[in-house]
Parts: C-alpha cells; sequence; structure tokens
C-alpha cells in the first residue's frame, strides 16, 4: 500500500510541476505579448489621425481674383470687393473704413506710391497684398486708388 500510495504522490506531484511550467509560460507569454494591431488597423488609424487634423478652414482664392491674374487683372473695384472690403468696410484692425475722409486723411497726405508700397508689402496689422498673394502690384495699386479716391484723394494712375 505504500508504494500505490508513493506512486499517487509522485503522480500528483509532476501533475503540478508540468501545471505549474505551462502555467508560468502562459502568463509570461500574456505579460509579454504585443498587442500592437494588424497592419490593416493601422491603416485606418493613420487615416483616421489624417482625417482628425486636418485644417478647420481653408483659404480659396475668389473667381475673380484668379481670373484676374490670367486675363490681365481686375478693376480696383473688383480687387476691393474681393479682397480688401472685409477689413476696410468693418474697420477691422484699425484698417480705415472705405469712404472715411478722416481716416484716410493722414494716409492719403503720404501720397499715392506710399500707399501703394504699403499695401504691397503691408504695414501693422494689414499684410503684404491684404493676404492675397496672387494678387498682381497693379491689381492692389488700382484698389489703392479706387479706395483712396473715394475717401477724399484725387489721384491719378
Amino acid at each position: 500500500m505504500n508504494l500505490e500510495k508513493e506512486k499517487n504522490v509522485l503522480f500528483e506531484l509532476t501533475i503540478i510541476i508540468v501545471g505549474a511550467i505551462v502555467g508560468g509560460i502562459l502568463f509570461i507569454s500574456f505579460v509579454t505579448y504585443d498587442f500592437k494591431s494588424s497592419p490593416s488597423s493601422n491603416v485606418m488609424v493613420e487615416s483616421k489621425i489624417k482625417e482628425n487634423i486636418q485644417p478647420v478652414a481653408k483659404v480659396e482664392l475668389s473667381q475673380a481674383i484668379a481670373e484676374g491674374s490670367a486675363s490681365g487683372g481686375k478693376s480696383g473695384e473688383e480687387v476691393y470687393k474681393a479682397a480688401c472690403l472685409m477689413c476696410h468696410q468693418a474697420g477691422m484692425l484699425n484698417a480705415p473704413k472705405f469712404g472715411d475722409v478722416q481716416a484716410w486723411a493722414p494716409r492719403i497726405a503720404q501720397g499715392y506710391e506710399v500707399l501703394v508700397q504699403h499695401a504691397i508689402k503691408g504695414i501693422r496689422s494689414m499684410p503684404a497684398k491684404g493676404g492675397n498673394a496672387s494678387l498682381s502690384d497693379n491689381e492692389v495699386a488700382s484698389a489703392v486708388l479706387y479706395m483712396s479716391n473715394s475717401s477724399g484723394a484725387n489721384f491719378k494712375k
């Protein structure tokens, strides 16, 4: 009987050792498992990231300005309406309002050429060419002429 008990204990001990080894291997495999997703889901994640970091808005040239570059230029009024109106109608960032003789008087006193250079290169809060780099210098000059003459100047082109 003793021999049979020893065989049972030895068998149970072997099962416990084998179970511990298998359990340890499974535990180590789980702990060290690389949880990276499959390549196909990486593509989906990357496309979602690209979608999420898109700009909120896009700036597009108005059709009048874009056509003006190809056809020899737009009039001062057309350029004003397409590029200058937003700031100069509302007086944004201290831009002189269109038609405001008092606000334009000190600027007009500087002369047409100075005003054109300021409009082309930018001054204070106004970016170069009113923020529309596709405008030609002649188109900017036409807009300056239109705005200043509508605000008390008598400049000739």
